[in-house]
């Protein structure tokens, strides 16, 4: 872009623009022929911008998981649609998000989940003025269908206990069903943060936040048996079972589940299903939605609505209690 292309754009947005947007204009043409002199392609101004917004969302306090899953959806859209940031449309975005589902053969909820990280990257945008509309606005949440997903049984969780061959498991599934924590905060805990007085342990949740737990008096004894049978010094709560006994990762634990659902012939065995579990149980009890949300850990009531189901023969008590 020259000079002359620059004073005649000037020339003719000036009647409908303040002083304001008229020194903007300016800095962005300037910006254009920079690029242009300095052979500046799309793909280095693309992947500046998406560094930008992954280190405004890590200082927003998200994690690694999240970051990385942004990271991954933006750079895929960028491969697929071959434009600079701003030259993006709605209909490249609509396009681009039709043909993944068709081709990839995904669920809706992945895809609705795509369509969100994109929609929060190009909100940024606009907000840092990077752009000037998010061609996201026009571009609405994606129905699901909610599914019901299971919960353990208690013959489940009992047959579970009962194949435990080492304490260390024992201690995994008693604490997952009582406190209902994340898988993560699980291998996180070091013996320290557990206070057996108070049957209680601090965990490092989601955004980097800190909140209380609770277990019961079986998961006290089993997870003290454990600790007591530990010969090594290392300050992690749940180690690999051999040496060099190293703290145990998430797909450890994992593994280690799907295996003993397999053998105890409980099914498919995951960590999160407890934490469901845990959910449904205490609403059953009556336990307030709010407290279950501050066990939980969850910022929106909603997520926690989502997470517990209420027994059907609940419902029918309920029923013949306020409706007769």
């Amino acid at each position: 872009m020259n000079q002359e292309i620059r004073n005649y754009v000037m020339q003719k947005m000036s009647p409908f623009l303040d002083n304001g947007q008229t020194l903007r204009l300016e800095r962005i043409l300037e910006e254009v022929q920079l690029k242009q002199e300095n052979g500046s392609d799309y793909e280095e101004d693309n992947a500046e911008l998406l560094e930008k917004f992954i280190a405004a969302k890590r200082l927003e306090g998200r994690s690694d998981g999240t970051l990385n899953y942004y990271q991954f959806t933006i750079e895929k859209m960028f491969e697929d649609i071959g434009k600079n940031i701003r030259a993006i449309t709605t209909e490249d975005l609509r396009d681009y998000l039709s043909r993944y589902y068709t081709e990839k053969e995904v669920s809706k909820v992945t895809i609705d989940n795509i369509r969100r990280n994109l929609s929060s990257f190009f909100t940024w945008l606009e907000d840092e003025n990077y752009i000037y509309k998010s061609p996201f606005r026009r571009i609405h949440k994606i129905k699901t269908t909610i599914s019901v997903k299971d919960i353990y049984a208690d013959e489940d969780l009992e047959k579970l206990r009962d194949d435990c061959k080492e304490l260390r498991n024992l201690a995994i599934i008693d604490i997952l069903y009582s406190t209902g924590m994340r898988v993560g905060e699980l291998v996180n805990l070091d013996r320290t943060d557990i206070d057996f007085n108070e049957r209680e342990c601090v965990v490092l949740g989601k955004g980097d936040k800190e909140r209380i737990v609770y277990f019961d008096a079986r998961t006290k004894i089993h997870l003290k048996k454990y600790l007591n049978k530990r010969v090594d010094k290392n300050p992690a709560l749940f180690v690999s079972l051999k040496y060099p006994y190293k703290r145990l990762q998430a797909s450890g634990v994992e593994i280690m589940l799907r295996k003993m659902g397999i053998a105890s012939d409980v099914g498919h065995v995951h960590p999160h299903k407890f934490r469901r579990t845990m959910a449904t149980a205490a609403i059953d009890k009556g336990m307030p939605i709010e407290q279950v949300q501050r066990l939980l850990g969850h910022e929106k009531i909603d997520t926690t609505l989502r997470y517990a189901q209420v027994k059907q023969s609940n419902v029918k008590s309920a029923h013949k209690k306020y409706i007769g």
